[in-house]
């Protein structure tokens, strides 16, 4: 913890005192005093301000060590001093251009590489062989290097390791892998020291106690605490725009015209986006508005890993003057001479907004400038409850919890394939770690026998058996493929199956495959899925650019650059923001006071206004409950402001007690912050006759029984239990020179599934699958509090037609299922009719 007398800060040493002198700066007082307790080989978290210089600061005590090392004499390379891990690749790149220049000019004897994804394998093994002083690499990275024999020899003299934006990690997979290697990497060099970088910590308590190793305490360990003094306070300002504000929706085209305006109006603009998917469609409108032909370009993680470096390169260079980009660009990167974040779309997060705001005017005395773009009514609200978080210097990052089975699982399996591995000896690093402090025996026992065999009800089968117990006790992997086969999969990122978009070349006017495929540029990857619902002749747009799908070659979509008016856009499954509870909470408190509205655009005002006089607009802590008919149709539309996750979830569940209720519920959609569901007996009537008593119908017991039957029917626990499949090891997506289709890969996971669930129903990943499902896929906790929350205080308003705050979530209902033109027509048409229905008594006055 954070020393009540902090320590004297250190002096800085030359040549580095006299680099800051040259460049009129001096260090921070955050910058010594982090320099002090690390080289005392203290772990410690510094929190810092963006622009703060935290990453200068977290390589200071590395270059001062390392320099005082070489200077009696050099020596000879004997493994890597520093270790520096970002959750991104765009940022360790970065950070490794920006470290490169000090280290140059200041003559220092030291070497440094990045090693990512993106890194060539032969460049890899080099760094195995002669490693580098600092290496800035990734966790996935780690892992495999420590499932090598030469981990010990590799890290051995390992002094420090920089574990930078660590609240982007410590409460994922990610996170638990990287637990698990710093646990590693402590046995190996015992005397190494970690240091957490954060701008945004919600509970810093909780980022300390993730740096140190907790080897049975009774209380848990901290890590000290460095506290930065804060920055100048940003500038944000809600886009207010002449236009109608939609309604529903998420492309935020009505606004187009003021976000171009600020593109030309700044030197260079950082357009975030929630989705890749956004990120195309935004770029793709933009280049349709760009009349003066500005250099405008769009990154996201799906294109090639050239394209993402020619535009990195560009920002650097000063050479563009917007990026349309996704989560990519929005971690602790310094791009060029970014003066202006917008941000497109409410940002789901207090702290995932003033991580993105920080991107501009990377300078802690220099305020950053941002945009925030509303797509929808409601997300107005949901910028304005943003901004004032900011304004308070609000965070809202997700708590920590146990860490996951699967990834223990393959931890396991990687530390064999480095040599055999004692399980007493492992049991104590593994549990050292904060993430695994309280992992039972029992529970240890049984992910090593899962992987030694399989689990009881795959035993028999050689294919799932990758450990062999040795006459002195300890594990040794069964066969010297299953290390090849663990590199090839180690990983906690499970996307859906991609295919390459590989642009062909025409000739002579017909298409020649098999020339094509030797000559074609790859553009990037899209998810399976979308090619498979395309035939050849259609179009859509990746890459910023139209593209004609001409046909499918083995795992390669071939393209042809195209014309079209009205191109699709591939859709992602990962990548979409839930709605914290923090800002939903803020949100929730903003429609309850009236007094609130007044900060909002007139177009949202007024709607509240007619709402509260046609039906309800719920308190802070009710929940407001709406029944109509329309149509042939009886609607019940309720408002729970708790993300689309817990929605499509409390949808689930409630149809299955509205059926028992016998209202006939046909079906339901969610947005963000509401669930409309529909059927064919009238349920104002029913709540009124007491047939339907919406007390017991949101009773927190549809948590038990009724969560319990759906899983058991649904096609969700299969598909965590796929992922979960697939990080533990027992399904592999890729083989030496080949990779699995999606089919084969939902095949293979369906088949094992249904074995365990009737053969084994106690089985680890079957657990590791429910626990996944209960905190990412359904929401369970947040459905929980949600239903105390509403005990007692449930309001029904029963409607004549639907409701003006009804108007969004209705349009949500066959969105998705009409594309083109026509759809659009069509859709247009629905919003004109539902919005004159609402608003039918006001718009007559």
């Amino acid at each position: 913890m954070e020393a009540d007398d902090a320590p004297p800060r250190a002096i800085l040493p030359e040549p580095f005192a006299g680099w800051f002198r040259a460049r009129g700066w001096r260090p921070r007082d955050h910058q010594l005093e982090l320099l002090e307790r690390v080289s005392a080989g203290r772990d410690t978290l510094l929190i810092a301000p963006t622009g703060g210089g935290k990453t200068l600061a977290g390589f200071l005590p590395s270059l001062v060590d390392l320099t005082a090392r070489a200077a009696p004499k050099p020596q000879a390379r004997a493994g890597i001093h520093t270790l520096y891990v970002s959750p991104l690749k765009a940022l360790a790149t970065d950070i490794a251009r920006n470290l490169a220049t000090p280290v140059a000019e200041m003559g220092l004897p030291i070497t440094l590489e990045t090693r990512t994804g993106d890194t060539p394998p032969s460049r890899r093994a080099r760094q195995r062989m002669l490693p580098p002083d600092i290496l800035l690499t990734t966790p996935e990275q780690i892992a495999l290097m420590l499932s090598h024999k030469s981990a010990a020899e590799l890290f051995g003299k390992l002094r420090c390791v920089i574990l930078d934006e660590l609240h982007a990690l410590a409460s994922s997979k990610r996170g638990d892998l990287l637990a698990l290697d710093l646990a590693r990497l402590r046995t190996l060099s015992p005397e190494v020291t970690a240091v957490g970088l954060s701008a945004t910590v919600a509970r810093p308590s909780e980022l300390a106690a993730f740096l140190v190793a907790n080897r049975g305490q009774a209380a848990t360990r901290l890590a000290e605490i460095v506290t930065a003094a804060s920055g100048a306070k940003a500038d944000i300002a809600i886009l207010r725009s002449e236009a109608e504000l939609p309604w529903a929706g998420h492309s935020a085209r009505y606004a187009l015209p003021e976000m171009y305006a600020a593109i030309k109006a700044h030197r260079l603009s950082l357009m975030f986006v929630n989705t890749r998917s956004q990120a195309e469609m935004l770029f793709h409108e933009l280049w349709r508005y760009n009349d003066d032909n500005l250099p405008i370009a769009l990154h996201h993680g799906s294109l090639d890993v050239g394209q993402r470096r020619k535009v990195e390169a560009a920002m650097v260079a000063g050479k563009l003057r917007a990026v349309v980009c996704t989560s990519t660009l929005d971690l602790g990167i310094d791009w060029g001479d970014v003066d202006l974040v917008i941000n497109v779309g409410a940002p789901k997060g207090a702290s995932r907004l003033a991580q993105r705001i920080g991107r501009a005017n990377h300078r802690l005395d220099e305020p950053s400038k941002a945009l925030l773009v509303p797509a929808n009514r409601f997300e107005v609200m949901e910028c304005q409850a943003a901004l004032e978080a900011a304004e308070e210097g609000a965070q809202d990052t997700p708590p920590t919890r146990p860490g996951a089975l699967d990834v223990l699982a393959q931890h396991v399996l990687g530390m064999a394939c480095a040599e055999p591995f004692d399980p007493d000896l492992l049991y104590r690093e593994v549990t050292s770690a904060a993430p695994y402090q309280g992992l039972t025996r029992e529970g240890f026992d049984k992910i090593v026998s899962f992987v030694a065999t399989g689990g009881y009800a795959l035993a028999n089968y050689e294919r799932y058996a990758k450990l062999k117990r040795t006459p002195d006790g300890k594990y040794r992997i069964a066969h010297p493929r299953i290390a090849q086969q663990y590199r090839l999969n180690v990983g906690t990122i499970v996307e859906a199956p991609m295919l390459r978009v590989r642009l062909a070349r025409l000739k002579g006017g017909a298409l020649k495959p098999k020339s094509m495929l030797a000559a074609g540029r790859v553009l990037g990857e899209v998810e399976e899925y979308f090619i498979e619902q395309l035939s050849p002749g259609d179009t859509f747009v990746f890459a910023g650019e139209v593209l004609r799908f001409e046909g499918l070659r083995e795992m390669d979509a071939i393209v042809t650059r195209a014309h079209a008016a009205d191109p699709k856009v591939p859709a992602y499954e990962g990548g979409k923001f839930p709605l914290s509870t923090y800002l939903a909470d803020r949100v929730r408190h903003m429609l309850a006071e009236r007094g609130s509205w007044l900060k909002l655009p007139a177009q949202v005002s007024d709607w509240l206004r007619i709402q509260a006089e046609f039906s309800v607009v719920p308190g802070a802590d009710e929940m407001l409950i709406e029944t109509f008919p329309r149509g042939q149709r009886h609607y019940l539309v309720c408002y729970p402001f708790e993300g689309r996750l817990a929605h499509q979830s409390l949808g689930m569940l409630l149809t299955r007690r509205l059926e028992r209720a016998r209202a006939a519920p046909l079906g339901f959609v969610a947005n963000e912050y509401a669930l409309a569901i529909w059927g064919l007996n009238d349920m104002s009537e029913m709540v009124r006759t007491g047939r339907l008593d919406l007390a017991l119908l949101f009773d927190e017991d549809m948590l038990g029984d009724d969560l319990d039957a759906w899983l058991a029917e649904s096609n969700l626990m299969k598909r965590s239990f796929r992922v979960c499949a697939i990080i533990s090891g027992l399904i592999e997506r890729r083989h030496p020179g080949q990779e699995k289709t999606g089919r084969q890969m939902t095949v293979s996971s369906d088949l094992i599934y249904d074995v365990l669930r009737q053969h084994e129903p106690d089985h680890i990943l079957l657990k590791a699958a429910f626990a996944d499902a209960a905190t990412g896929l359904i929401d369970v906790h947040r459905l929980g509090d949600f239903l105390k929350r509403i005990d007692g205080r449930i309001r029904h308003s029963a409607l004549s037609h639907v409701s003006p705050l009804a108007v969004p979530v209705m349009l949500e209902i066959g969105r998705e299922s009409v594309p083109g033109d026509a759809g659009e027509s069509l859709l247009r048409e629905t919003a004109e009719e539902l919005i004159a229905e609402a608003l039918g008594e006001h718009a007559a006055r």
